[in-house]
């Protein structure tokens, strides 16, 4: 299975849908459809130039769509309908791209996906606000469906949507606390580290597991161990771009050279490199991290030493380690098939791959 083509060729697909209930201009039908009818008279423009673009700047620069792809493939494992679901995709891929808007406000960023980013365009105030719509834009795809679909699953589809979000915040909030020095980040362990990216990083990409496999009716073993699969996927992705920010290539050129030293994040390679360093290294490391550089010279130190102490190769090793354990107890749950082959072709990719 050639996965690139395969993301490349769903992600207008679900373009196609995300327009569908986020189109990329309104109308009074689109905002009546999104709002309900106006008490008193809408104002179309204000709602183009302060959602619609800004929403739709940030999508159009491109992204794997691999959150509602995962969404897809666990509905053709599971058996269902992909026809009857497919809209419920934009859920994980919308709050994604709203979470990507206020994070690069609160980690002060200045390019996403290669061109500046959002509130540098639009200012902050309608940055905040479109990234906070996007979480709850995609959710009138379970208010339009209600009667389509038994209660109970969409009920427990916003309990997962709820919880997830929940989820998020804390992860984030754990991720800003850290390299702001507002808690201890300076001696942080590998579970801790994992816990805050499962919340951060896994919750989005288990949102999507556990809202696909609920709709499609599975029970509440499989809900679950689906969700640690990709929770684990999600967790492991996060590693790579650890990984990959600090090892060049295409993904640095694209993202931007040890972002993550800039940040002064406690990445999973960074949180082994602390562990392993001697203590004039350690030291060092940490003086560049609290720096918020940079310094093109001072990043490149920075990162030979987390190469120093194999902090790369420990971090992919933890994103397969992760990943295979979670399969297999998956792997006993789904039936033999395409979809399944292909679910496990894609969760491997995304460790795997080097952009």
């Amino acid at each position: 299975m050639d996965i690139e083509k395969f993301l490349t060729e769903r992600a207008k697909e679900i373009d196609s849908i995300i327009e569908k209930w986020a189109p990329r201009k309104y109308d009074k039908e689109s905002l009546e459809f999104t709002l309900g009818p106006a008490r008193w008279q809408y104002n179309i423009e204000a709602a183009d130039k302060a959602i619609a673009d800004p929403i739709w700047d940030m999508l159009d620069r491109g992204g794997k769509r691999w959150r509602p792809v995962l969404f897809l493939l666990i509905v053709e494992a599971l058996g269902a309908d992909v026809n009857k679901l497919k809209d419920f995709v934009i859920i994980p891929e919308l709050v994604h791209n709203g979470t990507l808007m206020v994070d690069d406000i609160e980690d002060r960023g200045e390019m996403r996906r290669g061109k500046p980013c959002t509130y540098k365009i639009y200012g902050i105030d309608i940055a905040v606000n479109a990234g906070n719509a996007m979480y709850y834009l995609p959710l009138l795809t379970l208010i339009k469906n209600r009667d389509k679909l038994p209660h109970e699953r969409i009920l427990r589809a916003y309990e997962i949507y709820t919880q997830e979000m929940i989820n998020i915040s804390f992860g984030q909030a754990i991720d800003i606390a850290w390299h702001n020095g507002l808690a201890n980040a300076d001696n942080l362990s590998e579970g801790e580290y994992l816990q805050m990216c499962a919340y951060k990083t896994g919750t989005l990409a288990r949102m999507s597991a556990k809202i696909a496999a609920t709709l499609a009716g599975a029970d509440e073993k499989t809900v679950d161990a689906l969700g640690r699969l990709v929770e684990a996927i999600g967790v492991a992705f996060q590693i790579q771009d650890d990984v990959l920010s600090l090892s060049g290539g295409e993904f640095a050129a694209r993202k931007g050279m040890g972002d993550d030293i800039t940040e002064g994040k406690r990445s999973l390679p960074i949180i082994y490199t602390l562990k392993a360093a001697n203590a004039a290294d350690k030291k060092r490391l940490l003086e560049i991290l609290g720096m918020h550089t940079k310094d093109v010279k001072l990043i490149e130190e920075a990162i030979k030493l987390v190469t120093k102490y194999g902090g790369q190769d420990k971090g992919k090793a933890k994103a397969r380690e992760l990943v295979k354990a979670a399969w297999a107890d998956v792997d006993k749950l789904l039936p033999p098939s395409e979809a399944k082959e292909n679910l496990k072709a894609f969760a491997n990719y995304l460790i795997e791959r080097k952009i």
